[in-house]
């Protein structure tokens, strides 16, 4: 089964594939190449992009306290995302909002590979100006501006993306999800930003130890009930999945590092490494072993 041929799909409007390639210019070029399951992991920036490939279903339904956006590469990429299947062929933009349950995989035999960066959405407050926090519905996008920066991006994955080229990456993403977004998802909440603010500076610190709501009333100068409005009219998320995925995000760190698991589960505040365990396939869909077999190979 061919890419074009699944249930007839065909990408409407689609932006030029070559979009794809040049994110993907150490890849592999020919369409029947074998793919091999494994994820490439770049370093630094805050941003987190990577480079996977798979077959079959590759991952269970997980969510994410950021933005997901990514470009197709090779194959039929398919998701379950808001009670429907998608699917995005190489080209298409892929825009996965925080804190929606989604799974992901290759719909045809031939496997899948794509680029995916994720974007903290406090990083595109000072982008989106008086702008609220973007709601695109379709999660597969044909946008051929949008793309490029994307794939500007994510194309070298051994180099860190510098200063000017953040600021580039945010404000083209601010604009281009502003372009397709839906309004008015955050009406009728006031945001203190700062509070905001200083309570992600808070949780971003205390990836180690516990947090208690006293602790941010304490920081943040609001009640426990209006920042947890705030924070999730301005994130997407709550306080406590923000601090569950600063400790992840510590955590494949030192996967990275080749520590042990139950080090690693002790050392980012988890109880123990079950507790660890089921928190990382909840955010990422992948046990933390299956994650470090991936990303080792």
């Amino acid at each position: 089964m061919t890419a074009n041929s699944i249930l007839g799909y065909r990408a409407p409007d689609a932006p030029d594939a070559s979009l794809a390639d040049r994110a993907g210019d150490d890849l592999e070029r020919s369409c029947g190449s074998p793919v091999t399951d494994r994820i490439r992991i770049a370093e630094g920036t805050g941003i987190e992009r990577i480079e996977a490939a798979f077959r079959g279903n590759a991952f269970a339904p997980h969510r994410h306290d950021t933005y997901a956006l990514g470009l197709t590469l090779h194959g039929v990429q398919t998701f379950r995302y808001r009670g429907e299947v998608r699917y995005s062929a190489p080209g298409n933009i892929i825009v996965l909002h925080p804190d929606e349950v989604h799974d992901g995989g290759a719909a045809t035999e031939d496997g899948l590979r794509y680029r995916m960066l994720y974007l903290p959405p406090e990083r595109l407050i000072d982008a989106l100006g008086s702008r609220d926090l973007p709601f695109v519905a379709s999660p597969v996008l044909s946008d051929p501006s949008l793309a490029a920066s994307l794939a500007d991006a994510m194309r070298d994955l051994d180099g860190e993306l510098d200063d000017l080229h953040c600021a580039e990456l945010l404000s083209a993403v601010a604009d281009g999800l502003s372009r397709h977004a839906r309004r008015g998802t955050a009406a009728g909440v006031r945001i203190d930003a700062a509070a905001v603010r200083r309570a992600c500076d808070f949780l971003h610190g205390a990836h180690d130890r516990p947090v208690t709501s006293a602790d941010l009333e304490a920081v943040t100068g609001l009640d426990r009930f209006a920042l947890a409005r705030q924070f999730r009219a301005c994130l997407g998320t709550s306080p406590h999945r923000y601090l569950i995925m600063r400790r992840l995000e510590q955590a494949r760190a030192l996967i990275r590092k080749g520590r042990p698991l139950a080090d690693i589960a002790l050392a980012t505040g988890f109880a123990d490494q079950a507790h660890f365990t089921r928190h990382f396939k909840t955010a990422h869909g992948l046990t933390p072993g299956r994650w470090a077999a991936l990303s080792r190979g």
